[in-house]
């Protein structure tokens, strides 16, 4: 068949094709839709080899349901624009380009299906890590050598109460939310922020009886092997601490620690000599029994920490001489009392505030003393490790790299949209965390390709820069009165042009042409 437009009289040269004319005057553009950002998020579900892995360990169902797939479209919807299932199924789903990527239609979108896809993937997290942590060194290079370690939590939208073995407890909420039950996330990633495993813990677990586990579930997964794990204050405790020195290979470490520790070794420090580690950074040796302790002195930290305090403490020296004057009954002088405490907590603790027994009144002066001690240890952190014969420098960047794991917890929160869960069922609790993790897989991934080839852009910049290309399907009627169908994405900005170049990716061809045999017809390739 030969396509002519419809102005166009003469016959084809060959008379042995038919004539089909085209009526360009009637051509119309219908289905915009999102493009760039679904391409770049399947690249990079493609690049780690997920749709391999994922199509080995998810066979199809019975009634033919690619469950790989409907893992993928939950895993791009939560690296894109998370939300809810049932927005995806109802909004984001027709307004994205992911089925044309895909090749599938909207029924893998279906709710039933995204529901369902939870209720596959847990069992293969242990063979995920290893696949992906192959899929990084293969990449990046990434080496394993240094581990970082923390917990954050995340809370529910449910009625408790919840049975015992239930994981939505209450507990200390880092999300500020002690009115919600939630769950403690623990999770161990590299200096580069490449996620090592992860592990959904119930709410109101202890952060001190979380290390032992994960020390054992890493040597299993990947073995006995020299690491270092960089761990905050209050996680370990001394029996797991001393577990690892006596292990075979000893574990090594490198902890915060309580600054009530401080008070207990400050007279041996008083005479130890300040080193050196790095501009801006000294440190106090003092090794004993087989640990050496570390005690650092940033300069800006000293800085920042000394501002913010004075910042406070003339705040609420100024709202308690405005409370003195003032003529209130003793009930409301407490009351703002109390809020006053409440707006600055560590400047309240610098000041004493007798209140008279019986009176409206009271009286307040600073705690010199309590202030000298402040000032001493504002910006110092107090390490523990039992790498004795190492660099301090060495050892305080160590420590520094803790902070990855801040972004990491960030982006879930933040990015990711990690919380709060709104699902129901107890066995349906850890999923949504899981694919969240599977979204921030492809966000470490692309940012680690930003630090090398395009430094000084984020993740969430480039995926802007990328939504940017739309997809649209271009309808052009036929004089026989079939339609022709051209899907066509737009043409990249320079900008991005630039940005692609820069990755070194090369957008695909585009898709082929469709014919639909009349209105509402049958659509069929060309």
């Amino acid at each position: 068949m030969a396509l002519f437009p419809e102005e166009r009289l003469d016959a084809t040269a060959d008379e042995g094709l038919p004539a089909v004319r085209l009526r360009l005057k009637e051509l119309s553009l219908h289905r915009p839709r999102q493009w760039g950002a679904c391409w770049l998020a399947l690249y990079l579900w493609r690049e780690l080899r997920l749709e391999e892995f994922w199509s080995q360990c998810l066979p199809p169902s019975r009634k033919g349901t690619r469950w790989d797939q409907v893992l993928a479209v939950l895993t791009v919807y939560r690296f894109l624009a998370p939300g809810s299932e049932w927005r995806l199924h109802r909004q984001w789903f027709e307004s994205r380009a992911l089925a044309d990527l895909l090749g599938v239609d909207v029924s893998v979108a279906d709710p039933h299906k995204l529901y369902g896809g939870h209720d596959q993937i847990l069992a293969h997290k242990s063979a995920l890590f290893s696949h992906l942590g192959q899929r990084w060194r293969d990449l990046f290079g990434a080496a394993f050598d240094v581990l970082l370690y923390d917990l954050t939590s995340t809370y529910f939208e449910s009625d408790p109460p919840f049975g015992e073995n239930d994981k939505r407890q209450f507990g200390y909420s880092r999300d500020k939310r002690p009115d919600c039950v939630q769950v403690v996330i623990a999770l161990i990633v590299t200096p580069q922020g490449f996620p090592l495993t992860d592990e959904v813990l119930a709410g109101n677990t202890s952060d001190k009886t979380t290390r032992k586990a994960f020390l054992q579930k890493i040597e299993r997964q990947y073995g006995q092997a020299r690491r270092i794990w960089v761990m905050d204050r209050g996680i370990p405790t001394e029996e797991v601490l001393a577990e690892m020195r006596a292990s075979d290979p000893p574990v090594q470490y490198l902890v915060g620690t309580p600054k009530g520790r401080l008070s207990k070794l400050e007279k041996d420090l008083l005479d130890k000599p300040w080193q050196q580690a790095r501009v801006g950074v000294t440190v106090k040796l003092l090794p004993r029994e087989g640990e050496l302790y570390v005690l650092a002195r940033s300069a800006d930290r000293v800085a920042k920490e000394r501002s913010l305090r004075r910042r406070q403490l003339k705040r609420l020296w100024q709202r308690l001489h405005e409370l003195q004057v003032m003529k209130l009954r003793r009930e409301d002088l407490l009351m703002k009392l109390g809020a006053a405490r409440q707006q600055a907590p560590s400047a309240w603790r610098l000041v004493a505030v007798e209140v008279h027994a019986t009176e409206p009144t009271f009286t307040y002066h600073l705690k010199k003393d309590k202030l000298r001690q402040v000032r001493r240890r504002e910006g110092r952190y107090l390490l523990r490790s039992n790498l004795t014969e190492t660099d301090p420098a060495v050892v305080w960047h160590y420590y520094l790299q803790l902070v990855e794991v801040e972004p990491a917890f960030r982006n879930l929160k933040g990015d990711l949209a990690i919380r709060p869960i709104f699902h129901q069922e107890q066995t349906r609790i850890e999923a949504p965390i899981f694919v969240s993790f599977l979204a921030y897989c492809l966000h470490v991934t692309l940012g680690q390709w930003l630090r090398t080839l395009a430094p000084g852009l984020t993740t969430r910049s480039v995926l802007e820069k990328f939504a940017a290309v739309q997809m649209v399907d271009v309808y052009i009627p036929t004089s026989d009165g079939r339609t022709l169908i051209l899907s066509r994405y737009t043409q990249p900005e320079p900008d991005l042009q630039l940005l692609l170049a820069r990755l070194k990716l090369e957008l695909p061809a585009q898709p082929p042409p469709r014919i639909m045999a009349a209105p509402r017809g049958k659509e069929v390739p060309m």
